[in-house]
């Protein structure tokens, strides 16, 4: 993307936008991020500390176009906490956001989700896999990109970045921080959402962002409508992520044998109907009962590799990131490509 260079992140508090907005400020880029507590975000110190906090509330469409103005790139990774009022906020807040990006000639960059897609897409979902989803979010998440590729058709430049389950040191709502450990604790124990022998992948949210920022160093070779999967970290049997934890609690002088407990599906259906966050978790489980693999090898083909993390030091990052590990002493070298 040439000429100015200033982007405006929706969701620069959230895993994958805080990374997206530390990857674009190391990058040069100029970031405004949009919250509905400006003052006290700018007063907070951390990697995103280089961006510029504005005032707004995604669901005010006159924020966001006013946030926007002057912006080349709109990134739009806001989604309502904990899952709660999916139905109501989120196409309400895209829309806002392809608004105010036409305005402004923008690109807007959405991350996009394996909630699209049912078992006739799976194991291996390529870009343009049949999107026909089992859930009430994969529904939301197809109209979303079903939006995004009308407004394509009338001039918008849009990117979507396809990827697995995040994990990473600002992953705090994620499977891996509330299902596999419990952040702000040591590794006593790691709790298993799949089975053993059943695949899932695994997106390490700083080489997302660096595939995110790579793309868009390339804009001019991208489509009007660019869509591509990131492919991560394959876990081949379930087991992988696991074993790593349990290697990099080992390394830190925690019990090599960390015990392993089964997530109980069936008191989370059971307490499902009083309790928001289960009822969206239990909705989910398909995707932990069958492999579930995005294709990347259009991203590879486009970009000559894809960046990647060695996955122990990845685990290593995103546990001291979420409290359960002491700080990482070495800045976190990101995207090496394994020999």
């Amino acid at each position: 993307m040439t000429g100015k260079r200033t982007a405006l992140v929706l969701g620069a508090t959230g895993g994958i936008g805080s990374a997206v907005t530390t990857r674009l400020l190391a990058d040069g880029w100029t970031v405004r991020a949009m919250h509905r507590h400006a003052a006290v975000q700018s007063g907070r110190r951390g990697d995103t500390g280089g961006a510029l906090w504005v005032q707004g509330d995604a669901m005010q469409a006159e924020d966001v176009r006013q946030a926007a103005d002057g912006v080349s790139l709109l990134v739009h990774a806001v989604n309502p906490p904990a899952y709660r009022h999916w139905d109501r906020l989120v196409l309400p807040m895209l829309d806002n956001s392809i608004a105010a990006a036409r305005a402004a000639g923008a690109r807007l960059l959405l991350p996009g989700t394996v909630y699209n897609y049912g078992p006739d897409s799976f194991p291996l979902i390529a870009e343009d896999a049949r999107q026909a989803p089992l859930t009430r979010k994969g529904m939301i998440r197809v109209a979303m990109e079903r939006r995004l590729e009308q407004a394509a058709g009338r001039g918008l430049r849009v990117l979507i970045v396809r990827a697995g389950d995040f994990f990473g040191p600002t992953a705090g709502n994620s499977w891996f921080s509330q299902g596999l450990v419990k952040p702000g604790r040591p590794v006593n124990a790691i709790t298993m959402p799949g089975q053993a022998g059943i695949g899932h992948q695994w997106a390490y949210l700083p080489d997302l962002a660096e595939t995110m920022v790579r793309l868009l160093q390339q804009d001019a070779r991208l489509d009007g409508f660019a869509r591509f999967h990131f492919g991560g970290h394959w876990d081949p049997d379930g087991l992988a992520m696991i074993q790593a934890i349990r290697r990099v609690v080992a390394c830190e002088g925690g019990r090599p044998d960390v015990p392993l407990r089964r997530l109980p599906w069936t008191l989370l259906r059971l307490i499902s109907p009083v309790v928001p966050l289960c009822r969206e978790l239990v909705e989910m489980r398909y995707l932990w009962s069958v492999p579930v693999q995005v294709d990347n090898r259009r991203l590879t083909a486009f970009l000559g590799t894809e960046p990647h993390t060695p996955l122990d030091q990845a685990v290593r990052t995103t546990l001291a990131g979420l409290g359960c590990l002491p700080p990482v002493s070495q800045p976190q070298q990101v995207g090496q490509v394994p020999q």
